[in-house]
């Protein structure tokens, strides 16, 4: 099951809940594993910013912390995304906010799946395939409209 809940922030109206969840769903199923629990959690820079220093002794602004909990090919975890963050993003990289947005949850579930950022080659393959589920899902949601 995914939730999908705001702390201290408004849920942005272009976000329709049902849809995304449906979607990350299908990339789990797609990438070989079963949906267990899985919360997406929108937030503020401030309260990321404390999640990451309280738990991973950070003390930097993030667009995204994953806490992973997955065993036995059960994807569980939980995905805490700054919306403040995602939109400077969006802003910096001269992108839309809802792609951007999407593009993190779908970053949080891939690294669920266990992709990696972490070398030049791990972030290539990061990258190719936020933009194949972004794309995915963009034509998804285009065709339903």
């Amino acid at each position: 099951m995914i939730s999908l809940n705001c702390v201290d922030v408004k849920k942005p109206r272009f976000l329709k809940s049902r849809q995304l969840k449906a979607f990350v769903k299908s990339l789990v199923l797609s990438e070989g594993f079963i949906l267990g629990d899985v919360a997406i959690v929108l937030c503020s820079d401030e309260y990321l910013l404390k999640v990451n220093q309280d738990f991973l002794n950070h003390d930097y602004y993030t667009d995204i912390i994953t806490f992973d909990y997955c065993e036995n090919g059960i994807i569980n975890g939980d995905l805490l995304i700054s919306i403040d963050r995602v939109l400077e993003n969006s802003i910096k990289e001269k992108t839309d906010f809802s792609d951007e947005l999407h593009r993190v949850v779908f970053h949080g579930a891939l690294h669920l799946c266990g992709f990696k950022d972490k070398s030049k080659k791990d972030i290539e393959v990061m990258r190719f395939k936020e933009s194949y589920y972004l794309n995915l899902f963009v034509s998804r949601e285009t065709i339903g409209a």
